[in-house]
């Protein structure tokens, strides 16, 4: 029996870890965590650069199709009781249009369409408005009494924007406030910061440069007897 009894106490001392194999097994554990903390310590800061990276480039991309979308929809849209008089406006850092409404619940139409660098609690932010259409008397106060609503922010600081607006002869011009046309085309070029140009391109308007002129009326067909008894009283 007492073999027995020494056998059962020698396999329960066998069946565990020692003390020092425990600490053994933690000092290795500490070394492989302080291996891989210092790993990710390398990789993480370049990784989190190129992430950044990623995001700024697909904003930046998102801002140019918001744009050339935008842009390319402007019509030419006269206030009540003036002709050869759009309504679109356009400086450096802003622009203003009519186009055709967009979203999923607007239900056909036309809109006022804001886009102007502002200034809010984060710095410069590029922010897109719209407002519904309304005819105006006259364009004396416009667009400043435009009560523009529903704001997106399209780009924000280290990104600024330049809008420049080509002429019929083909020229750039820095701002448009041709009172008889429209600009052939609108091109906008996003800066990092102050200095260095990222990309630049343009939308191209796709509306007529002239205003709409009426349909000549066309005559109406006349009945084969008036054409018989027109042509007997020629004879």
């Amino acid at each position: 029996m007492s073999n027995g009894r020494s056998g059962d106490q020698k396999l329960r001392a066998d069946a565990g870890f020692t003390l020092l194999e425990a600490l053994i097994a933690i000092a290795l554990m500490g070394l492989i965590l302080g291996a891989l903390a210092g790993v990710t310590a390398q990789w993480l800061p370049s990784w989190n650069r190129g992430l950044f990276r990623v995001q700024r480039i697909e904003q930046v991309a998102i801002t140019l199709d918001r744009l050339s979308a935008d842009l390319a929809a402007a019509q030419y849209i006269s206030p009540l009781g003036l002709k050869n008089v759009p309504l679109f406006r356009g400086t450096a850092t802003a622009v203003v249009f009519v186009r055709s409404t967009l979203g999923p619940n607007d239900r056909g139409g036309l809109e006022f369409v804001q886009i102007a660098e502002t200034v809010d609690a984060r710095g410069r932010a590029l922010v897109r408005m719209r407002a519904p259409f309304v005819t105006l008397p006259n364009t004396d106060f416009w667009p400043a009494t435009i009560a523009f609503r529903d704001p997106v922010v399209l780009l924000r600081t280290p990104f600024r924007i330049a809008f420049s607006y080509a002429s019929p002869a083909g020229q750039w011009k820095d701002s448009w406030n041709d009172r008889s046309a429209l600009p052939t085309a609108v091109r906008f070029d996003i800066l990092d910061g102050e200095r260095r140009l990222v990309v630049s391109t343009a939308a191209r308007v796709q509306v007529d440069l002239e205003p709409p002129r009426p349909e000549t009326p066309v005559e109406a067909p006349r009945p084969e007897g008036d054409k018989v008894a027109s042509e007997r009283g020629r004879t």
